[in-house]
């Protein structure tokens, strides 16, 4: 990495809240935006400054001056990009910024029925939330155009690590093994994903768009057994995907099968996943919990 800066994360959620904590370790100046109280003042409490943020409650003036590295993760709304509507510009006359990174999903590629996808594969999301996740990307895009913000995109795969994993669900009696044939999921370790953020911050190249996955996708059900096996447990029953009886919103994510490239990630960034695949993600996620 470069020497330290003060980074902005727009969206201190899971995987933004790691960036952030990682860095702060290493000297980073470290701020940013998430809308509960709670989470702030504990964030406050480890040396993280926080700020309430949505479309509502744009920052104050003055918010992100000094920022030399800026993330947003702040999910698009029915109107677009909150984080760009606002703020944009306002990161675009940032003398001091010189990376910023926005994290989108490999959902942006819509259903491929189980075939390979890479970066320069033609955008076609099939679901409303896809769908703004691509235009959201041409927004941020469209500020590199007309302003010379210094975007970089990511399109995560599933997104898990402690606390949101197989290993966490079947602990909490939630999991359930689903089967529905010819589908596959893609998956990336949310200590992976800040990786790959660090080492493109290391490497700043402006309009570069990155697949953060792992080195294997797999049948959603195929997770479960591996964390059921690791605590020695019993697989949840395989329940048919049309006996699932899924929200609208659960039966969504089965709607899309593809495999995810993520070459580029290791061919320009030179990243080494920690977690190659699900199998290490998982072990990391049991030996950490006790």
């Amino acid at each position: 990495m470069t020497e330290p800066g003060r980074l902005f994360v727009f969206g201190l959620g899971f995987s933004g809240s790691v960036l952030a904590r990682r860095l702060r370790g290493l000297g980073w100046q470290v701020a940013g935006t998430t809308r509960d109280a709670g989470k702030r003042a504990a964030l406050l409490a480890e040396g993280i400054e926080t700020l309430p943020f949505d479309r509502d409650h744009p920052l104050p003036a003055g918010a992100l001056a000094g920022v030399t590295h800026a993330v947003v993760s702040v999910p698009p709304d029915a109107e677009g990009d909150p984080v760009a509507a606002l703020h944009g510009l306002d990161l675009a006359a940032l003398p001091t910024l010189r990376w910023l990174g926005y994290l989108s999903t490999t959902g942006v590629y819509g259903d491929h029925q189980g075939g390979w996808v890479d970066e320069t594969t033609p955008l076609t999301p099939d679901v409303s939330r896809s769908e703004r996740r691509a235009g959201a990307e041409a927004a941020w895009l469209d500020l590199l155009r007309s302003h010379g913000l210094p975007v970089h995109i990511f399109r995560l795969a599933g997104i898990y690590g402690p606390g949101r994993s197989a290993i966490d669900m079947i602990r909490a009696g939630r999991a359930r093994r689903i089967i529905k044939p010819g589908q596959v999921f893609c998956r990336i370790h949310v200590e992976d994903i800040a990786t790959v953020l660090q080492a493109s911050m290391a490497r700043p190249d402006p309009g570069a768009i990155y697949n953060v996955a792992d080195d294997e996708p797999a049948a959603p059900e195929v997770p479960i057994e591996e964390a059921a096996r690791l605590l020695g447990v019993a697989p949840p029953p395989a329940i048919p995907f049309d006996e699932a009886d899924l929200s609208p919103m659960a039966a969504s994510f089965y709607r899309d099968s593809r495999r995810v490239r993520n070459d580029r990630i290791k061919t320009d960034l030179g990243i080494r996943l920690t977690y190659p695949t699900y199998r290490e993600g998982l072990r990391q996620v049991l030996e950490s919990s006790g």
